[in-house]
């Protein structure tokens, strides 16, 4: 029997999200009330059995750069102090960990350079708030990095929040296929940015783009290999990056590891669409290597696969990262698939306007230390891009927030009720006031908890390499 899907009236979704004001007051969504005995330290140690033991000094280290880049690796503490707050209950598909530096510059399939969000490791369905939050709380800790004073940090969060709001009320009013059509793509963001009369900013995207595009995997494969024998091996620089025939002693273990690659190729090629399957098929495997990437994915298993296409001058890097629980999946429960990787990939889909053409999952038990895991795989470089943070102005920081929001809320309106969201907000700015009030109450305990961290490195309970 064809299970029936309920499908809501307009009036009735927006009456859903003016009822969600009941269970959870717009004004509230300021609420920060962390547990007493909530120790910062303790939930990053948590993650720590389940990582390579000799990369988490490299962890704790990246961490302890600044408060921000705490905040980007401390994903599972803010989903823990998220639990205590009242929810909407409109749920979307999240991305678990949208923090600014998670938004950036990449090729579309069409091989144009579109804005989107480009991590979903933590992505699970859950209340479309919890996104808004992470997001705006990014914005007043990396203000605060860049010393920007309280009322520039102050009116970035508001504009973020509010770019969101108002986005997803012209989304509510937006046919479905507007919504699954709708992209941010360079071209648009430099006409805004020309119409705002912002010629410096719309030079400065010119140039990113320019610089984006010749990242790739034939600048990958120019930056990490090197010849051995006549054939391109991507070279050894431990610990960030470490060939795989540096981490299997003997050559029968090495043998194994090259004759099972094939097989884990095969099982990824079936995650693929029919033409990317064909395509991947005329790539012959060349190396492998474990690479340290990020910040908080510092100690999950990440390594770059090198394929080699017509000759040796045709090059396709793959990444292959490992896909552990999301940190939300504690307090919201488990995913509906099975694979991570596929958790992963299936959320990516939902939320991006346009994804990778190789993106796909793997499960293998061939593991260095013989654990099952999951992984998924897109290309190492495809015109990725991000915003220099470091350099940033305050009016930077503005027009980065206005297109940050616009995008959480495409993301957020291609898989939840994008009506009833809009709804629950309202056309006032009570619920960006609200969030606004929660980013700087969690950036005070975010500098907090760095500095606990901080303390912990000085007494040896964590080991923290710096530098690295």
């Amino acid at each position: 029997m064809i299970k029936k899907l309920p499908h809501l009236t307009t009036e009735q979704r927006a009456a859903r999200g003016r009822a969600a004001r009941e269970a959870a007051p717009r004004a509230g969504n300021s609420t920060l009330d962390p547990a007493p005995e909530r120790d910062a330290v303790s939930l990053l140690e948590q993650q720590a059995p389940s990582r390579v033991q000799e990369l988490l000094p490299i962890r704790y280290g990246r961490m302890l750069v600044s408060p921000f880049t705490f905040f980007r690796g401390a994903a599972n503490v803010m989903a823990h102090d998220l639990q205590s707050a009242p929810r909407s209950g409109l749920t979307v598909q999240l991305c678990g960990d949208a923090h600014l530096a998670n938004f950036g510059g990449f090729a579309s399939p069409e091989r144009s350079f579109v804005f989107d969000l480009n991590d979903f490791d933590e992505t699970l369905p859950g209340p479309f708030e919890w996104d808004v939050k992470r997001l705006a709380a990014s914005f007043e800790v990396a203000g605060r990095d860049r010393g920007f004073t309280e009322l520039e940090r102050r009116t970035a969060v508001l504009e973020v929040v509010r770019a969101y709001r108002e986005t997803m009320r012209a989304f509510a009013a937006e046919s479905n296929l507007g919504i699954w059509y709708a992209r941010l793509d360079s071209a648009a963001i430099e006409a805004e940015l020309r119409a705002r009369s912002a010629a410096k900013q719309a030079k400065a995207l010119s140039q990113l783009e320019a610089k984006a595009r010749t990242k790739d995997s034939l600048k990958a494969f120019s930056k990490l290999t090197h010849t051995v024998d006549g054939e391109p091996r991507i070279i050894s620089d431990p610990p960030l990056i470490t060939p795989v025939r540096e981490l299997v002693d003997g050559e029968p273990g090495q043998q194994a590891i090259q004759d099972s690659i094939g097989r884990l190729l095969g099982t990824y090629r079936r995650t693929l669409q029919g033409d990317r399957r064909l395509l991947l098929e005329s790539y012959r495997y060349v190396d492998l290597a474990r690479k340290v990437v990020g910040v908080g994915s510092v100690g999950t298993r990440c390594w770059i696969v090198l394929l080699l296409g017509r000759d040796n001058g045709d090059p396709l890097f793959l990444q292959v990262k490992e896909a552990g629980q999301s940190v939300l999946a504690p307090i919201l429960g488990r995913s509906r698939f099975a694979n991570n990787g596929q958790r992963i990939v299936e959320g990516q889909r939902l939320m991006q306007a346009s994804s990778d053409i190789f993106l796909g999952w793997i499960r293998t038990e061939l593991t260095l230390d013989g654990i099952a895991r999951d992984f998924y795989v897109r290309q190492l470089w495809d015109w990725k891009a991000s915003i220099d943070l470091d350099l940033i102005k305050p009016q930077g920081l503005m027009l980065y927030a206005q297109a940050c929001g616009w995008t959480l809320a495409r993301a957020h309106a291609r898989s939840g009720d994008r009506i009833a969201i809009a709804s629950y907000q309202g056309k006032a700015d009570v619920f960006d006031r609200a969030v606004a009030d929660f980013a700087k109450a969690y950036a005070d305990l975010n500098e907090r908890d760095y500095q606990a961290l901080a303390e912990a490195a000085r007494t040896g309970r964590i080991v923290a390499q710096e530098g690295v």
